[in-house]
């Protein structure tokens, strides 16, 4: 209770300088923040080229430079001001076509940091300046310049020290900044970017291409070939580009999201990210992908917080629906469309354990999947022979050009992306060469494994999911809000091998599971859908993780021991059927735990390796 001795608080209007630092703790809530509020400026502003330095992550000096329209004196002034902007045309808020529009990004600076902006008009005699230290705003002066503006941001938060106290070491602040100049770099690649962080260079690239900048600003030297995004629906369209499951990351840092050419960080397109991957990726690894969505302006609200990374589509399921189904058209090609390059590096602690190796036999026993077509490659005069008496060197003289052993090899009739096998080592692994003379390196385990995968799932998602009718059902108890949404689902859920019915308030009555789950726990199970159903009502039920996830994994296991096993000694027709069928499954790029199954060494990644150049 209040104590009546005490005066009650008078109501006052706080001083704008107040409220300038106080909006600053949201539209700048660290240096990448108002490095990346600076650097849209310059992009509304018509740049052509953008120049940007760091110094201590940003804390101690920002710096950017752009060749755009510049600013008069009067438009100075204006500038540093609270809500006064160029660039909102549309009242409404509806038709933001400009990465900035609120007019609170230059003020909210100048009120937590010292800021000066120098800025010239091509048709001005002189460039001018304006000052602003901690909300202290100084007249605009004349000064000497080129055409453009630079805005010089020193001593960050100093004006708010409550903030400056909770920034990062420079190491981390520098790595924040790098990445939002990197995101930005991608929504222009038309326009050329340099940064330079503590006096070294970051990266400069010219104006290019957006495969070229995507390559170059994610580090896909690993990349062989990227894959093109390109869907539509409806008023909406999906381009970019997306790595194949074997070039991945240990965090979500290599995915980048443009909405209408505005980087974004929106949980519903990252989501829809990394379900269209889930069957394709090692677990707790991240996809690498740069996807533009473009769609009207009156379908998206970018108004919903002043950092403007935020959005609210009006057609959730749709954009979700556009996501995943263009990048899985893009992920279903077969193997040698885009792979990984092998970088020689140790590998991670973490492997993949395959069952035991079986007797040796002289054919295939699996009648899961036949390799007996026949193949359009190089072929041999004696293609039982033995991996181990393949490989010959030349005794004397060399073998003509085009001959292997003491068969001569013929000229591939069609030009096949994995190209002919010539070899069997280790009785794990197929060498191919391809028509332009790079090396392939083939694991026939994986890579038959994940044939074997995908016939099996199509067998399984052709027909109905068997179900298995529990001797006594089971009653699961959940909280009211997500029994109901699994009562709304019962029908998706049949069609799955889940049969539920209500039973009462907050309690679902199991009455069956799908067969390939066991003996599973049907109590588990439904509490792990209901959570992630709850978390996210757009999924359809066949994306779920618990339960997507279980049954694949089941068809994983039923893969893996189906499979060529390594040591499995095979001709040169059955390794040429292997490389076929793998250009034409879908995903087969990776094996069923989103390992690669086959790495292509081009001549420059031999004379590296032999440091021949």
């Amino acid at each position: 209770m209040s104590d009546p001795s005490h005066s009650p608080p008078v109501l006052r209007r706080l001083s704008d300088a107040v409220i300038n630092r106080i909006a600053a703790g949201e539209v700048i809530e660290r240096p990448a923040a108002a490095l990346k509020e600076l650097v849209e400026n310059a992009l509304d502003a018509g740049a052509r080229r953008i120049r940007v330095i760091i110094v201590n992550g940003g804390a101690d000096r920002i710096v950017v430079t752009d060749d755009g329209f510049g600013m008069t004196p009067d438009e100075l002034a204006l500038a540093v001001q609270r809500h006064c902007t160029s660039k909102l045309t549309d009242e409404t808020l509806v038709r933001i076509a400009t990465l900035g529009f609120r007019g609170e990004a230059l003020p909210s600076i100048g009120a937590a940091a010292r800021l000066t902006i120098t800025s010239r008009r091509a048709d001005s005699e002189c460039a001018w300046r304006i000052h602003v230290a901690g909300g202290e705003i100084s007249a605009p002066e004349p000064c000497a310049g080129e055409k453009g503006t630079s805005i010089v941001v020193e001593d960050m938060f100093f004006a708010t020290p409550a903030r400056r106290k909770f920034l990062k070491s420079a190491r981390v602040e520098s790595s924040h900044a790098e990445a939002t100049v990197r995101r930005l770099a991608l929504t222009s690649p038309d326009v050329a970017f340099y940064m330079e962080t503590d006096g070294k260079l970051v990266f400069d690239r010219p104006s290019e291409p957006l495969e070229a900048r995507v390559a170059a600003l994610l580090g896909l030297d690993d990349a062989d070939g990227l894959l093109r995004l390109d869907g539509e629906r409806g008023d909406m369209k999906l381009t970019g580009f997306a790595c194949s499951p074997s070039v991945h990351r240990p965090t979500t840092a290599g995915q980048f999201m443009l909405v209408n050419g505005r980087a974004v960080v929106d949980p519903l397109l990252r989501t829809s990210i990394r379900v269209a991957y889930r069957r394709v990726i090692e677990v707790g690894r991240h996809p690498v992908a740069v996807i533009n969505l473009s769609l009207p302006y009156e379908q998206v609200d970018v108004n919903v917080h002043p950092a403007k990374t935020e959005l609210r589509f009006s057609d959730e399921a749709g954009v979700r629906s556009l996501v995943i189904g263009t990048i899985m058209r893009a992920l279903g090609l077969g193997a040698g469309t885009a792979g990984v390059r092998p970088s020689f590096a140790p590998p991670r602690p973490a492997r993949i354990v395959y069952p035991p190796e079986p007797p040796r036999s002289s054919g295939f026993s699996e009648p899961l999947l036949s390799l007996a077509a026949q193949p359009q490659a190089r072929t041999f005069a004696t293609p039982a022979t033995p991996a181990a008496e393949l490989v010959q060197f030349p005794q004397t003289q060399p073998e003509p050009h085009g001959s292997f052993g003491n068969g001569e090899v013929e000229t591939p009739i069609t030009d096949h992306p994995l190209g002919a096998a010539v070899a069997q080592v280790l009785g794990t692994y197929i060498i191919a060469v391809t028509a332009d003379e790079n090396m392939v390196l083939v694991d026939q385990h994986a890579a038959h494994e994940r044939l074997t995968h995908e016939a099996l799932r199509e067998q399984f998602l052709t027909g109905t999911i068997q179900a298995q009718r529990l001797l006594v059902p089971d009653v699961v108890d959940l909280p009211r809000g997500q029994a109901e949404l699994l009562v709304s689902r019962a029908e998706a859920l049949s069609k799955l091998g889940i049969d539920i019915e209500a039973f009462g308030p907050g309690a679902i009555l199991v009455r069956s599971l799908p067969a390939l789950l066991g003996n599973a726990s049907a109590i588990d199970l439904l509490k792990d859908l209901a959570e992630e159903l709850d978390a996210d009502e757009l999924a359809a039920m066949d994306e779920t993780p618990t339960l997507d996830g279980r049954l694949d994994a089941v068809i994983a296991r039923m893969a893996c021991h189906g499979s060529i096993r390594a040591g499995r000694s095979l001709t040169i027709p059955e390794m040429n059927a292997l490389l076929r069928r793998m250009e034409e499954t879908p995903r087969a790029g990776t094996c069923s735990h989103g390992r690669p199954t086959w790495v292509r060494m081009t001549r420059n990644d031999l004379e590296l390796l032999f440091r021949r150049r």
